[in-house]
């Protein structure tokens, strides 16, 4: 019988049990008030040292207590068994008895006596029962005793399915410590936790946004043999993306994967929003096809997700094979597909190629375009400054039933601003009012920002105040234009003021917002702020862009800290940024100003290797550089690596640099080397050259060189 099993189960508990542990004193206590109940309703011969009234008194008392429990019992059991009898979950009780009537203690007494006399499926329908009413959903004692009767009649499924809810019903009343606390000590008295039961209290912990919490759960978790499944990996990864920490739910995704584990299209969906939303374009794409090699079956909406990740990142080519890969394996684009590709291509300005595949879409069968479509199209045309077009395709889309929605508005807004023209700007915000679209805070943003980039202050300042008394506030892009015209204006403390502004209304900056003021204070060679903004945005889990990083590294240059730089420019890739020209080209001009020209070089042939085409100021600084210290040889190596036409501008500058710092001799090599690459003579480098050399008395030099000059022009004319 349960009972005794029950009895025996927990006589003699505390021998078992740590003396320090607070828990396992309050799991006894809980159990030992259950069982002397227990005791009470089912031995009325009890031995009592009382008098013999109140023995009498007592024995009466148990008998009523036993009456109702047996009624109860009998009430449970009844509605048990008018219902279907092959059924795999408990079905709902229809008990017309009042939850306020019934106590904790006889509550207990049921669950027990139902799971001894008629079973688990019978006691677990009393006890989801019971838990419907709020008397009875935290009542911690119900729970232990459920499971410990379940225990007893070796249903070990059942009794994992009831911890389960127990932690749910704990989490939504904040005691989810106090159900976790009490689901490892179940643990310690037998019972065997399912992978499921670890995966609800895992949910339960990042529902709450408790990774930290959440990973020792899955420590926990392994420690203690139970196994974790594809469940239990994917709900890491979603909470991580969902919380933006990309980079922690790109090591879940990795064990994932070493596990054989396959995600579902949905995840998917979420995983490639997530890492494209942070710029992690190229990662997603190659644990995209290592799940689809593993056996995941992309669907149009994976694909088309990962296109507009890739459109976004502005990577065309690249989603344009994706999308015939997409078509290859069976799967017809949508309007949806199709709108991707189209704003992806205004955005790389091909708007005449986004317009082509536009009307394709138009004289479509299936699809035809919707007002998102026709919007990005608009999009396209007005960052042409093509508001003609752009217009045009606005009466378009009316005239095919659509209704322009305040998107539309606001990007034809934007792109009448952005050409000076407010007078129409105007026009269309009155137009989307008598239309029933209130214009909102974008479309003030975008109005707001071309007035202050023409200057106009105080008509933009006006315009915010005329926002707010239609029960608009300034958002964090608002806050971001006006600290960018104070930056630009090197008013970098005004700048601080609107950012100290931004985050007293609530708004959290961006990482622009942070790039933003990071740059202008790096201007001002204010490395110190700058550095503290650094670290502040990727404490709060922003990743910086490759803008945020060049400003810091040419921050440092201007200081002359090129360690720092450095290190930094070493650190881009830990938050997928892969530097660029300028960040080269910055890094290697810092490095020739401390002389440390090995590195500098290193570094450009770095650049070079990757493909990357050395901005001027670049190229020209590291050949001068070792010009001036007599090694010509190091610095042609370097020209060498550029194609003819950069090689060409670039030694023409450098000879008439060598020329202004008198370096004559080594001009003229490198005006001999420049004439066997182009025989066609830059009049401006000539005559610079020859007028050095005649304030030096160098006419040696120059009769040299005119005779190279005569002689490649009187082969030149030979061969004409």
């Amino acid at each position: 019988m349960v009972t005794h099993f029950l009895l025996h189960r927990f006589h003699g508990l505390h021998q078992k049990l740590p003396a320090s542990s607070i828990l396992s004193s309050v799991f006894l206590s809980q159990i030992h008030s259950t069982f002397s109940l227990r005791t009470h309703c089912y031995t009325p011969d009890e031995h009592s040292t009382s008098s013999s009234s109140q023995s009498q008194s007592q024995s009466q008392s148990q008998s009523q207590s036993q009456s109702v429990v047996r009624s109860i019992c009998s009430l449970v059991c009844q509605s048990y068994y008018q219902q279907t009898h092959i059924r795999f979950t408990p079905p709902k009780l229809l008990l017309q008895l009042d939850s306020e009537s019934l106590t904790h203690d006889r509550a207990i007494t049921i669950v027990a006596s139902l799971a001894d006399e008629a079973g688990s499926m019978v006691a677990l329908s009393f006890l989801y029962w019971a838990i419907g009413f709020p008397k009875f959903r935290h009542f911690m004692r119900l729970y232990i005793v459920s499971v410990t009767a379940l225990i007893g009649n070796k249903n070990l499924e059942r009794a994992n399915e009831v911890l389960q809810r127990m932690v749910k019903n704990f989490a939504e009343a904040g005691k989810l410590k106090e159900a976790v606390d009490m689901v490892v000590e179940m643990q310690n008295q037998g019972l065997v936790l399912s992978t499921q039961t670890m995966n609800c209290v895992l949910d339960a912990t990042l529902e709450l946004g408790l990774i930290e919490l959440a990973e020792n759960v899955f420590d926990e978790m392994c420690k203690r043999g139970v196994t974790p499944d594809c469940a239990t990996f994917k709900l890491m990864v979603v909470a991580c993306c969902n919380m933006g920490r990309v980079l922690e739910a790109e090591r879940w995704l990795n064990a994932m994967v070493e596990r054989g584990f396959i995600i579902d299209n949905t995840t998917c969906t979420l995983i490639i929003d997530a890492f494209c939303l942070k710029g992690y374009e190229n990662r997603i794409v190659v644990y995209f096809w290592k799940m689809v090699e593993m056996g995941l079956a992309p669907n149009v909406i994976n694909f088309t997700a990962l296109i507009k990740g890739l459109c976004n990142q502005g990577s065309i080519k690249q989603a344009f094979e994706l999308l015939e890969e997409m078509v290859r394996r069976g799967w017809k684009p949508n309007v949806y597909t199709h709108t991707t590709l189209i704003d992806g291509l205004c955005k790389k300005g091909w708007t005449e190629k986004a317009f082509r595949l536009f009307l394709k879409l138009v004289r479509s069968d299936d699809y035809k375009p919707n007002v998102h479509t026709y919007t990005a199209m608009i999009n396209g045309y007005c960052k042409e400054d093509k508001l003609n077009r752009a217009e045009m395709l606005l009466s378009r889309m009316q005239e095919q039933g659509l209704v322009p929605n305040t998107n539309t508005y606001t990007t034809l807004i934007d792109g009448h601003c952005k050409a000076g023209d407010f007078v129409r700007a105007y026009e269309l915000m009155g137009l989307m009012g008598k239309e029933g679209f209130s214009p909102n805070i974008y479309t003030y943003n975008a109005i707001i920002d071309s007035l202050c980039k023409k200057g106009s202050f105080d008509e933009a300042y006006r315009l915010l105040h005329k926002g707010s008394v239609h029960g608009l506030q300034a958002d964090g892009v608002t806050y971001t234009i006006f600290m960018s015209v104070h930056c630009r204006q090197a008013d970098t403390n005004r700048a601080l003021v609107f950012f100290n502004k931004m985050l007293k209304s609530g708004f959290m900056p961006d990482i622009h917002a942070y790039t933003t003021l990071i740059s202008a204070l790096c201007r001002q060679k204010q490395m110190k702020e700058s550095e503290r903004l650094f670290e502040e945005a990727v404490s709060l889990g922003l990743i910086p862009t490759k803008k945020t990083y060049t400003s810091m590294i040419c921050g440092y240059c201007r200081y002359g800290i090129t360690s720092l730089a450095v290190k930094l420019f070493q650190r881009m890739s830990n938050h997928g940024c892969f530097p660029d020209s300028i960040t080269y080209g910055a890094l290697i001009s810092g490095l020739c100003k401390e002389s440390k020209l090995d590195d500098a070089r290193n570094l450009y042939d770095a650049m070079m290797d990757k493909g990357m085409s050395p901005c001027e100021v670049t190229r020209l600084t590291l050949a001068y550089e070792y010009c001036k210290r007599d090694d010509s040889c190091t610095a042609m190596a370097i020209l060498d690596r550029l194609e003819k036409k950069l090689w060409i501008r670039t030694v023409n500058t450098l000879v008439r640099k060598l020329c202004s710092e008198e370096k004559l001799e080594m001009a003229a090599l490198f005006f001999h080397n420049l004439l066997d690459k182009d025989p066609v003579v830059n009049r401006v480098t000539l005559l610079g050259f020859m007028n050095k050399c005649y304030e030096s008395n160098r006419y040696g030099l120059v009769s040299e060189l005119s005779e190279r000059i005569c002689e490649g022009n009187g082969k030149h004319n030979a061969l004409n």
